[in-house]
């Protein structure tokens, strides 16, 4: 099986208040969030992962880290655009099939994308979330009668938990994922082409849990804190 992985990368990643992008923070074992990503990926899918990420800001140094393990697909916007158009351009240039996608500046032990191979071998979308935390600031989720994903925002109320950056849509839907991600504003994240699929074309995405999977999405210092404790767990165990 051949696997397209796309990971999201053009950002400033202003927050954390590094001059770098935020994948090429190091962490503790010395590796960079890109390094432990590609070491993940290549771990769980080896040859059969074919590698893309998306770049804009200080570009040539996410290049550099890559070390020969990607592609590479270049957001000349980045400044002025969300995640959305990284997806989208991404999307639209991927080979035939399905695509699984993380966000540049998520940390997560071995073992989580081990559990989410069984979707993936089904070409089935799934967006992955954490029942255990429900942030405020968090891209937060609800389910409609069937299980599936319902809605997916920052925005929404009374949310069930946290999706955490790492996702995938199936061949036979990456096409209307496509076409509602080009439809949303340039500043919404891909959250929004996601929500716009399902309810106006009636996607159905599944919502799996990795909470047993330490997973920390990197903004802040407080969250870089937290990724490195991830850093030294065993695999299945929460951080």
């Amino acid at each position: 099986m051949s696997l397209n992985v796309v990971i999201l990368a053009a950002g400033m990643g202003t927050r954390l208040g590094r001059p770098h992008p935020k994948p090429l923070t190091r962490l503790a074992d010395g590796r960079t969030i890109q390094q432990q990503q590609l070491d993940h990926i290549e771990a769980t899918f080896g040859a059969e992962a074919h590698v893309t990420v998306v770049v804009g800001f200080k570009k040539d140094l996410i290049m550099e880290e890559s070390g020969g393990r990607a592609s590479f697909v270049y957001n000349e916007s980045y400044d002025q655009t969300n995640t959305s158009k990284s997806l989208l351009k991404a999307l639209r240039l991927s080979p035939p099939g399905g695509v699984l996608w993380l966000n540049g500046d998520v940390v997560f032990v071995p073992g989580l994308l081990e559990e989410l191979r069984p979707a993936i071998e089904a070409d089935r979308n799934f967006v992955a979330v954490n029942t255990d935390s429900v942030a405020d600031e968090e891209v937060k989720y609800t389910l409609d009668a069937s299980g599936h994903i319902a809605e997916l925002s920052k925005k929404v109320v009374g949310g069930l938990g946290e999706a955490v950056g790492i996702n995938y849509i199936s061949s036979a839907d990456k096409a209307t994922l496509i076409e509602h991600l080009d439809l949303v504003d340039d500043q919404e994240y891909f959250e929004g082409g996601i929500e716009g699929a399902i309810r106006n074309a009636g996607v159905q995405v599944s919502a799996i849990d990795i909470s047993a999977y330490g997973c920390v999405e990197v903004d802040f210092e407080p969250d870089l804190t937290k990724a490195n404790e991830l850093d030294s767990a065993e695999p299945g165990v929460q951080g």
